[in-house]
This record gives structure tokens, sequence and C-alpha cells, in this order.
């Protein structure tokens, strides 16, 4: 009775649920997937190399098992790696590969990209800079103007008030010169008057001196 209870324990161990831990059939070859732990049981399916199962109990001769598709069954646990075949991991390697290069012809795209804009937006700095130092030289230039412009404009506003002083001094001084010529004038008026009425006087005098010489 012992050795029967003993006999179940250890039956029970080897067969107890396992953490459900991923095998793959081992490389190039087909396993039969069984309704039982033995090969007198019914075939449920044929496996490649390249199945992933899922381990749902794990013993020494044989596994259970449950694939993608959801079959549970039966395999002998010799056929079972825990490693992924050299066809999966190549696969996998493939894929990696492709993403790997398709990253790379997308990074070479966009590097392409952005040398274009990169030459562009260097050639329009230079543009720019160019341009800066264009407007550097006339705003030089134009300061110098403007410098000029004030000074022409300070001396043009100081000759204009010089002028407009000389202007009125020769208003002042030919008003003054009018005023002479005036008086000149009633002076030689008035002295031609005097020295005619002085002739006339002297006239009458010598004509009445005439006259008492006559009457003698």
């Amino acid at each position: 009775m012992k050795r029967i209870l003993f006999a179940g324990l250890c039956l029970a161990v080897l067969f107890s649920p396992a953490w459900a831990a991923t095998k793959y059939v081992s490389d190039v070859m087909e396993i039969t997937l069984r309704t039982g732990p033995t090969t007198g049981h019914k075939i449920i399916a044929m496996l490649r190399s390249d199945h992933a199962l899922e381990t749902l109990e794990e013993g020494p001769d044989w596994s259970r098992v449950r694939t993608p598709d959801g079959k549970e069954g039966w395999v002998l646990s010799r056929f079972l790696t825990a490693q992924a075949p050299n066809r999966v991991r190549l696969a996998s390697l493939q894929k990696e590969y492709d993403g790997i290069r398709q990253k790379i012809e997308t990074l070479t795209a966009e590097n392409t990209q952005l040398t274009a804009e990169n030459s562009r937006l260097s050639a329009s700095l230079s543009e720019s800079q160019t341009t800066i130092e264009k407007l550097n030289t006339a705003y030089e230039a134009l300061k110098k103007d403007a410098a000029g412009f004030i000074n022409l404009k300070t001396r043009f506003e100081k000759t204009s008030a010089e002028l407009a002083k000389q202007t009125g001094l020769a208003e002042q001084f030919e008003a003054e010169l009018s005023k002479l010529r005036f008086n000149d004038r009633v002076r030689w008026f008035l002295s031609g008057a005097g020295v005619l009425l002085l002739g006339m006087i002297i006239g009458a005098v010598l004509k009445r001196q005439r006259r008492r010489t006559s009457l003698l």
C-alpha cells in the first residue's frame, strides 16, 4: 500500500502543472501531438520545429502542451527545447534585420533631407549676412550723410540768421541814406532859394542905389 502511494506521489510530482513555460519543437523535424502520454494514444496534430508550445505539464518522457491555436495534447519531452530553433531565430533575426534596414533607409532619407535643408539654410544665412553687411554699409553712409546734412543745416540756419541780420542793417542803412538824401535835397533847395533871395535882395539894393545916383 505504501509503495502504491509513493508511486502515485512520484507520478503526481512528475506530471504536476508547470509554470506555462514556452517550449519549441526541435530543429528540422515533425512530431506528433497525442491525446495521452503514450504512443498508443490518438494523434491530434503534427507539429513542425517552428511551433511554439505552451507547457502545461512537464515530465521526463512526456509533456502536456497547448498549441497557439488552442489544441492541447501530449508530446515526447526529448523533442522539446527551451531554445528557439535555428529557423525561428533566423526568422526573428531576419525580421530584426529588416526593421534595422528600414530604419537605416528612413534615417538615410531623413539625413538627405536634412542635408538639403542645411544647404538651403546655409545659403539663406550667407545671403542674410550679405544683406546685413550691405545694410550696415548703407547705415554708416547714411549716418555720415546725416551728420553732413545736420552740419549743413546748422550752417544754413546760422547763415540765414546772419543774412536776416545783415538785411535788417541794410534796410536800416537804406532808410538812413534815404533820409540823408532827402535832407540834402532840402538843404540844396533851401540853399538855392537863399541864393536866389539873396540875389533878388542885392538886385533890389543895386537898383535903389542907381535911382539915387540918377537923382543926384
